[in-house]
């Protein structure tokens, strides 16, 4: 540290200091220098304040061992004007030093990654991910001049740029407050061409101030996605559980197996999960499980980091190898990047460290830690109890929030977009309510994915996005996240399940449906 005082002047009690530590937005560390200024120069010592003394003195504990960023974000006020704040993230040494390893990211692969295919081990480490095998080539952090060849490509991002390729020009060089770059948010949907018949978004952000600084892009693609969202739209708010549907959605029992709500918060001040650094991903886990611990009541619990992570100091190594399966197996836990989707995003890098899951005693509660958002809130149980269910899911969003603030900390949000997200396709809500249904008659029809989009639903395999599934059981939500409230997606979903578990009971009696599927329509109140 650098100690500075002026000759002849009284040190003043009001002096103030000035810190400058090792930053994830730049490369080199400043050693910790700190500098003492003494504002309140008086008589000879304010004239003698060009000829100065300066004197080398040990640097503090807290200088040597603390990361700062500091940020500026834009925030929509509920009257409509845009105020910048600057927010500034201090991370304490245990959470931000990297460990010197060459077997553990950032300056290696953790054992774990090591034992997968190398086309995902490359996505997992401190790099960009580059893999000429999959097609993977797009650099992620700066954009070459010419704009590369997307006329095969199928997502809503490829059909913005195609309609008006200057947009590439125009915002290739921009640079958002926290120094993200159009190369990092459509990296993703330059690397993944998408099948003719599935078309993917193709952009995500790298922070909140991507959807401002990349708006010519991120508008057109969000109204797209989302059927036409206004420019000028404002997204409606709506968790009181009294507002949800008093239909019963499978009152025998014999269709539903487990049914959820689940969304996304992003942590404002902080890099999403595609453009975060180590230590910021770590500072993220700091802040959040200390939250989370505090929870009472039902939603108390306890965390647990991926089976390596050894980001955590009250399990320096994770969770084991076995919890890890076991909770996999029960559809609670995600699983590693293996899509290309998420390598090329960015979402795999450093993995598994600063990763996890936090769960209630009853395990019907959820919060998943750094995986394509900040945090996943999950509520779910067995059946369809879509009321209580909901009930708890508000809850712990509340909840969660609250200490949160308490903490200095608070979720992305703003009038137009509702919850800031990683991916567009989750902004608004961020909210799927689904169940896993056995439907083998009703989904055998050629036309039941058409059917579920009248009905204002989404259909997946047993294993996800376009996967297949697996004896007529099929994992059923609301498709729509943004422009609806809460409570409205989910009584789209409950009207939506509810009538496909009616036309499947009709099917196992031998009655026609066809009158009734081309009368269908997704719920609106």
């Amino acid at each position: 540290s650098w100690r500075h005082k002026a000759q002849g002047a009284r040190p003043s009690c009001s002096s103030s200091r000035l810190k400058f530590r090792r930053c994830p937005l730049v490369s080199s560390n400043l050693l910790g220098i700190s500098v003492m200024f003494s504002r309140h120069l008086a008589g000879a010592g304010a004239a003698a304040a060009g000829a100065c003394a300066l004197r080398l003195v040990p640097p503090t504990r807290e200088a040597r061992c603390q990361t700062t960023v500091t940020s500026t974000t834009t925030v929509q006020q509920p009257d409509g004007s845009m105020v910048t704040k600057t927010i500034t993230v201090s991370t304490p040494a245990k959470a931000a030093r990297a460990p010197a390893d060459k077997n553990y990211p950032p300056h290696g692969l953790s054992e774990g990654v090591r034992k997968l295919p190398e086309w995902i081990q490359l996505g997992c480490g401190d790099a960009e991910y580059i893999c000429p095998e999959k097609g993977a080539n797009f650099p992620g952090d700066e954009c070459p001049e010419k704009l590369p060849d997307i006329s095969k490509h199928s997502s809503f991002m490829a059909e913005t740029i195609r309609s008006d390729p200057g947009i590439y020009d125009r915002l290739r060089s921009k640079k958002t407050n926290m120094g993200v770059g159009l190369a990092k948010c459509v990296k993703t949907g330059f690397d993944n061409p998408g099948h003719p018949m599935i078309k993917t978004v193709g952009l995500v952000a790298g922070d909140e101030d991507s959807y401002v600084a990349f708006k010519e892009l991120f508008d057109p693609v969000v109204s797209a996605r989302h059927g036409g969202y206004p420019a000028d739209a404002k997204h409606p708010t709506d968790m009181n559980p009294d507002n949800l549907l008093n239909t019963k959605i499978d009152p025998e029992g014999k269709y539903t197996l487990t049914t959820r709500c689940r969304t996304g918060r992003s942590v404002r001040g902080f890099r999403l999960p595609p453009a975060c650094t180590f230590e910021e991903r770590r500072e993220l886990e700091r802040v959040i499980v200390k939250g989370l611990l505090r929870l009472t009541g039902e939603l108390k619990g306890q965390y647990l980091p991926l089976h390596g992570s050894r980001s955590y100091e009250l399990m320096p190594t994770g969770m084991s190898e076995e919890q890890e399966e076991d909770l996999r197996k029960r559809g609670n836990l995600f699983q590693e990047p293996d899509s290309t989707l998420l390598l090329s995003s960015g979402c795999g890098r450093h993995w598994p460290d600063a990763r996890g899951i936090f769960h209630n005693e009853a395990k019907n509660f959820f919060v998943w830690l750094n995986e394509e958002d900040h945090m996943r809130i999950v509520s779910m149980e067995k059946g369809d109890n879509v009321h209580a269910i909901f009930q708890r899911f508000a809850t712990a969003c509340a909840t969660v929030q609250q200490v949160l603030k308490e903490e200095g900390y608070d979720f992305m949000h703003n009038d137009h977009l509702g919850y800031i997200l990683t991916c567009p396709s989750n902004l608004g809500t961020g909210l799927r309510a689904g169940t896993m249904a056995q439907l083998p008659l009703v989904s055998a029809r050629k036309d039941f994915r058409q059917i579920c989009t009248k009905l204002g639903l989404q259909a997946r395999g047993t294993a996800g996005v376009d996967s297949a599934s697996v004896g007529g059981k099929w994992d059923i939500s609301n498709a729509d996240r943004l422009g609806k409230s809460e409570t409205h997606l989910v009584n789209i979903f409950i009207h939506g399940v509810s009538t496909l578990i009616q036309w499947e009971k009709m099917l196992e009696k031998g009655e026609n449906i066809d009158e009734l599927v081309a009368a269908a329509k997704a719920w609106n109140p």
